[in-house]
């Protein structure tokens, strides 16, 4: 169809052209009627995959808001929590230009701030880590559970003694990250900015109780996303057979050889 629109930058279509398009159409309007249900069928289907995914988000940042703060303690966990510096926690490190170590199909991911750019022959670390830009995207931190190569403008962290890397990740995803930005055109953050915010913090045990419970929640609102997507696929290849003719619904056949 892009073949018959007009205008040589944005692109628009014509109604006389419209008018002209020919499609495949079924003469018996009852498949008509078959077909389109069978499609809305599959549209109520996503529509509540949307509505269970949007519920699932909205419960797992109220559980955040809960847990990462100390509103809300696990069973089991009656410790005072303790004030103390990011630093205190984790050191933040710099990624490396990944040039010298960039192969086509490597072991490791290279990660930039706007996600895996590429892959290496080596790691530059190998332990769970939570990642935050240093320059341009700086406020979507990221956790990394293998190891990657990160690049010198995506900060890494060493988690300290006991720490729990998935834990201070969720923490970093309660912080607002713009606020801390230090230059006036890419935005930027150092290392030492980082260190000195101070967050509230359990001990170690509860930190991975904490992340036990929204890792659960990530893993179902990640289940019903792949749902999500596997019926959009779906719709869309029946959509392609149907629509076409080159599938025909077998219900609507057999209704019309029977002469109902």
């Amino acid at each position: 169809m892009i073949e018959d629109a007009g205008g040589s930058t944005i692109k628009h279509i014509y109604i006389t052209i419209v008018d002209k398009m020919p499609i495949g159409l079924p003469s018996d309007v009852s498949e008509q009627r078959a077909i389109a249900t069978a499609l809305s069928d599959v549209d109520a289907l996503l529509e509540e995959l949307d509505r269970l995914i949007a519920k699932k988000r909205d419960i797992k940042q109220a559980t955040m808001q809960q847990l990462l703060t100390g509103q809300t303690r696990l069973p089991g966990f009656e410790q005072e929590w303790e004030t103390k510096r990011i630093g205190e926690l984790l050191t933040i490190c710099h990624g490396r230009n990944q040039h010298e170590v960039e192969v086509k199909d490597g072991q490791f991911p290279i990660l930039a701030t706007s996600g895996v750019i590429g892959t290496s022959k080596h790691a530059l670390y190998n332990r769970p880590s939570v990642l935050i830009g240093r320059k341009g995207t700086i406020n979507k931190p990221r956790y990394m559970a293998t190891p990657f190569w990160s690049v010198d403008t995506l900060f890494y962290s060493v988690i300290e003694e006991d720490n729990d890397a998935k834990y201070l990740y969720y923490q970093f995803l309660m912080i607002d990250w713009l606020q801390y930005n230090e230059a006036s055109g890419v935005p930027s953050l150092s290392a030492r900015t980082i260190e000195n915010i101070e967050i509230n913090c359990p001990q170690p045990l509860e930190q991975r109780a904490i992340s036990s419970v929204l890792s659960d929640l990530d893993t179902e609102i990640q289940f019903l996303e792949q749902s999500r997507t596997k019926t959009a696929a779906i719709k869309q290849a029946m959509m392609q057979d149907l629509l076409t003719g080159r599938i025909r619904l077998i219900e609507t056949e057999a209704v019309a050889e029977a002469g109902v």
